[in-house]
């Protein structure tokens, strides 16, 4: 028999149609990406450039409060990352049980995404003062002693961690709920006829079929920790001294003082950071995933 070969499917379209797209992103990502390359290998200002090679990252990784902003990163991403999961994965599941005012209560716990961040890190500031702030007055009036919260270099960071899980939990906890959904109820029947109890039904059925939106929550509140400013900014500015600095914050402040290399050399390597931490997970989670 002879064997006969489809003709290669033309696409409907012609390939000036992608021009468009192909100069938007390349104006708004390519050349962006490869200028800040360049520059960060330079010492530049607003008229002149001077190439000094690896410089501006040996001194970033030699400046000892650089690098305590690079571990406060990774510290604050992993908090707010692994916190935002668990609470939202708990919360949808309370959620979509039938219990009084779900619709409300859903409302509600979604409603702080949508307020402007650096309003919720103003309120909070006013709110976690360690005097007159009405989180510790209230805590005084139980007989607790109440702490600093901003004013601590060891709970600074993670204080306002916990208000960014407190804003974003909400978006997660929407992100579960889909996931939720899409799980079919012939499942959980078919466990309660075979006698599972909600905790084995939750670890058996609801974990490993929710896992879709378990790797966007992850992927979606790493990028946000590992980016995160204007929080932290709002609420800190990386105080006291550097203990609650992290690269964004830390950038910043090196733009504020002239040091226009340094700082873009912090914005390539918050880029590969970003990089080197979310592409290993999620090609392990899409992994996991098409393995079982």
């Amino acid at each position: 028999m002879i064997e006969t070969r489809r003709p290669a499917r033309k696409s409907p379209y012609p390939l000036w149609f992608f021009i468009p797209a192909a100069v938007i992103y390349g104006v708004l990502f390519l050349v962006p990406t490869v200028s800040s390359l360049w520059f960060s290998l330079t010492r530049w200002d607003l008229s002149t450039a001077e190439f000094i090679g690896l410089e501006n990252f040996r001194q970033f990784f030699s400046e000892p409060f650089l690098i305590q902003g690079l571990v406060n990163t990774l510290i604050y991403a992993v908090t707010t990352s692994g916190l935002k999961t668990v609470c939202g994965l708990l919360l949808a599941v309370l959620l979509t049980s039938n219990i009084f005012a779900r619709g409300f209560l859903r409302t509600l716990v979604f409603f702080p995404v949508l307020v402007s961040t650096i309003g919720i890190g103003i309120t909070f500031t006013v709110m976690m003062h360690p005097t007159r702030g009405i989180i510790n007055v209230t805590l005084e009036a139980l007989g607790i002693p109440g702490p600093g919260w901003l004013t601590n270099p060891a709970l600074a960071l993670f204080s306002v961690a916990l208000v960014d899980v407190w804003k974003g939990v909400g978006l997660a906890t929407l992100i579960f709920i889909a996931g939720l959904a899409a799980i079919s109820p012939d499942y959980y029947e078919a466990a309660r006829i075979d006698g599972a109890t909600r905790l084995q039904q939750f670890f058996r059925i609801t974990l490993p079929l929710v896992r879709p939106a378990t790797i966007v929550v992850v992927t979606l509140s790493l990028i946000g920790g590992l980016r995160s400013f204007d929080l932290i900014w709002a609420m800190t500015r990386g105080g006291p001294g550097f203990s609650s600095d992290v690269i964004a914050s830390v950038i910043y402040k090196q733009y504020q003082a002239g040091f226009y290399g340094l700082s873009t050399a912090g914005n390539v390597i918050l880029f590969a950071l970003i990089a080197v931490i979310i592409l290993p997970i999620s090609l392990w989670f899409n992994r996991r995933e098409v393995e079982e």
